[in-house]
């Protein structure tokens, strides 16, 4: 961490404490507490942390104003429209851009590891059938430290390499297998001669009885919705990672728990919710009630995959994802479709709204990726596993990059305590 040259001075009752103040690369500055407590024995109150860093980092960073997503340095939209998913990996991996002999090694490497080991099969057989995909991967995901017992030291560089490699190959083959198992066909297992995303298309749709091809744009729409979701800064899950690392738990461990996170309705189900309200509409002829109600301050209703809590102006993802949406809805037609109807539609009075417009409602990633992947087959129940698989490279970064710091620490969170004082204890024939 650079030398801090700025300072901060708090008063509290009548006593003057300085706080170092460092400036990033990029952002607000931030104001240095960890010995507030300690010299002034207070804490600070920040429900949500909504206001405090909690580490430094040279991975993700995210201006919402400018509506700017940069990985590494490289914005999302250059790195969407010239890359591919793997490539973004390794970038998010080790901080640079790979050379062609670099990228073409680390492909093969991550190829030749998608496979899980036979026995999990065994261990999917223990959910119900009717089991949400995302309760089975939080499940087998947590399971593998029991299966790679070579890689869960989280004090070795080597152990940390093979496990980062692991989870990035085998995530896509879980979520496969766990939709399969959710709707009763059998396991397909991966092919090394397809590229990440096809063959994360062919393991959920393929079956034994026919050959499953491909078509290369619907690949490369899944390979979109990859980059565009594989890291988001320091985010619930990724933070939820980065807390159960801490601790020094093991690697599939920490993204477990993450994947539990990313569960959660208000931070991975954003496009299942889109889609829900989709249905909800159900016509385009119903459209503008609905466009009315979400005017309606007084309505609880609200457009969902309009707007984003981060980016106040345009979501950067959106706009490549846009033109990957209108290519599949192309390509698979969406006459014979009533809820795509509607979202285009729906699309098409939100961009062109005055009200939308002023308030920056503009479509979010989250509006592309439901109707890219209703689109394509995937039921909702699969949504939020799939950005699980495409995050999972985020969260192992975050999570190497934190093992490596030398200022990390077991998180530790305080509190603003509201309860009882001390009290004696009263005897049960005295209450």
């Amino acid at each position: 961490m650079a030398e801090s040259t700025k300072k901060a001075t708090l008063n509290i009752d009548g006593t003057t404490y300085e706080l170092p103040i460092y400036s990033p690369t990029a952002g607000p500055d931030v104001i240095d507490i960890r010995k507030l407590y300690a010299d002034a024995g207070v804490f600070t109150y920040d429900p949500g942390f909504t206001s405090t860093a909690s580490c430094d980092s040279t991975i993700t960073y995210i201006d919402g104003g400018k509506g700017e997503l940069l990985h590494r340095g490289y914005p999302i939209d250059q790195l969407a429209g010239k890359s591919h998913y793997l490539e973004v990996c390794f970038l998010l991996l080790y901080g640079y851009l790979p050379t062609a002999a670099e990228l073409e090694k680390f492909e093969i490497t991550v190829t030749r590891h998608t496979m899980v080991h036979e026995q999990m099969h065994y261990f999917f057989r223990g959910f119900r059938r009717d089991s949400h995909p995302m309760a089975t991967m939080v499940g087998v995901v947590g399971a593998m430290s029991a299966f790679y017992h070579d890689s869960t030291d989280v004090n070795d560089a080597w152990h940390r390499e093979v496990a980062a490699i692991r989870l990035i190959a085998k995530l896509p083959t879980i979520a496969a297998m766990a939709y399969k198992y959710s709707i009763g066909q059998p396991f397909v297992y991966p092919r090394n001669d397809l590229d990440y995303a096809a063959n994360f298309l062919h393991m959920c749709f393929s079956v034994p009885a026919e050959e499953y091809n491909v078509n290369p744009i619907v690949a490369r729409a899944m390979d979109r919705i990859f980059i565009l979701h594989a890291d988001h800064e320091q985010n619930a899950s990724t933070s939820t990672v980065r807390l159960a690392s801490s601790s020094g738990a093991n690697p599939f461990a920490c993204i477990a728990a993450g994947i539990a996170c990313l569960w959660g309705p208000a931070h991975g189900g954003a496009n299942q919710a889109c889609l829900e309200m989709l249905r909800e509409i159900g016509t385009v002829d119903r459209i503008p009630e609905f466009i009315a109600r979400a005017k309606d301050k007084n309505d609880p209703f609200r457009l969902m995959g309009f707007g984003h809590r981060v980016y106040k102006n345009t979501d950067p993802r959106a706009k490549v994802l846009k033109q990957s949406a209108d290519e599949v809805l192309e390509l698979l037609g969406v006459d014979d479709n009533p809820l795509l109807q509607v979202a285009k539609e729906l699309e098409h009075v939100a961009l062109n709204d005055p009200y939308f417009i002023e308030k920056k409602l503009f479509p979010n990633v989250d509006f592309y990726s439901g109707i890219i992947l209703e689109a394509i087959g995937f039921p909702t129940s699969m949504f939020t596993p799939i950005f699980a698989l495409s995050r999972t490279v985020g969260w192992i970064s975050q999570w190497k990059e934190m093992i490596a710091d030398p200022q990390m620490k077991i998180g530790r969170p305080r509190q603003l305590y509201l309860g009882e004082t001390s009290r004696d204890y009263v005897d049960i024939e005295n209450r």
